[in-house]
């Protein structure tokens, strides 16, 4: 389309693009254009003389034809709503109960050029390691991905393996508090997103799980990102723990429905002064107590103390229902 427009040498540009940015009359919606050392930016109006006299030297008032900018597709666009998802990796996330959960499937892979699969989840979170049951909507046929976090890599099977996306501030909120000399025990590993950031920053890291799949790819997340300093052992946490008595400077225990199983065991390799970091899933009418008590009684048990460090909301989960951590120094 033919409009008006600056001509003005390419090595003046910069300055008259910022000038007619700040006067509000620059076209965002056309492509600035160049030819024979010319550059040509289009504008909504034409300038008045004092205007074009506060351009660099050289500047010229003309009119040219000039390309619209493509217009970025959003779902909205598509589907005329906004649906709910999550990426991981190169693999996007919806219910599979979606009332339009194939539509939404089929616009997620228009418009998420990264994407490369939609997954629709079957169940919820379920069974001994926590993972969800899903079906292929559209794209490639499979539920194994890479996903990359603040410089490093995951490769997760998301049927054979729980990981959320959703954690990653959490996660690097944790690796903040980690100092080169700690020495820091993660009972329920995963795949390794708290395990990984964490060794490149501390000591040594000892890494558990129940999950044989989580623990197989823990072990090829630990290559994939050139780890060194972390042991990794599958089985339950609560007789793994019996080998390392009063070592850990931080416990992490990101298992939220259960944790408080486990709390003897975080308590025998807590150091003295070592912090407890438990994840736990609390009613809004009772965000923390309830949970501080489980963790006080624990150590009483075995003669020692707690002090409270901090109490935070992580996220919602359900209605009324909060992930919370809850972080406490063992005396």
């Amino acid at each position: 389309m033919k409009c008006p427009c600056i001509a003005i040498p390419i090595k003046k540009g910069e300055p008259a693009r910022k000038f007619l940015l700040e006067l509000d009359i620059l076209d965002k919606s056309l492509k600035i254009s160049s030819e024979d050392g010319e550059l040509y930016i289009p504008i909504q109006r034409e300038l008045t003389p004092e205007e074009l006299a506060e351009l660099p030297e050289g500047a010229k008032q003309v009119e040219r034809e000039f390309e619209s900018h493509e217009k970025i597709l959003a779902l909205e666009d598509i589907l005329g709503f906004t649906p709910g998802y999550e990426v991981v990796g190169d693999i996007a996330l919806i219910e599979a109960d979606e009332p339009e959960a194939q539509r939404i499937a089929d616009a997620l892979l228009k418009v998420h050029k990264n994407v490369q699969t939609v997954l629709g989840a079957v169940s919820a979170v379920e069974g001994e390691f926590r993972t969800r049951r899903f079906k292929v909507l559209a794209g490639e046929e499979r539920t194994e991905t890479v996903h990359k976090d603040h410089g490093f890599k995951y490769k997760v099977d998301l049927e054979r393996a729980y990981f959320t996306p959703r954690l990653s501030t959490e996660r690097q909120r944790i690796v903040s508090q980690i100092s080169e000399d700690d020495v820091v025990l993660d009972m329920f590993a995963g795949v390794g997103p708290y395990s990984i950031p964490i060794a490149k920053k501390c000591k040594k890291v000892i890494a558990m799980d129940k999950n044989p799949d989580a623990i197989h790819f823990l072990k090829e997340n630990v290559e994939l990102n050139s780890i060194e300093n972390i042991e990794v052992f599958e089985g339950d946490a609560n007789e793994i723990a019996l080998n390392y008595k009063g070592i850990a400077d931080h416990v992490i225990m990101n298992l939220p429905h259960s944790a408080d199983a486990f709390l003897d065991a975080a308590i025998y390799v807590t150091s003295p002064q070592g912090i407890i970091h438990y994840y736990g899933m609390t009613h809004e009418d009772d965000l923390y107590e309830s949970s501080i008590g489980l963790i006080e009684a624990a150590a009483k048990k075995v003669g020692r103390s707690v002090e409270v460090v901090e109490c935070r909301t992580v996220r919602s989960y359900a209605p009324h229902q909060y992930n919370v951590c809850i972080e406490v120094r063992i005396i």
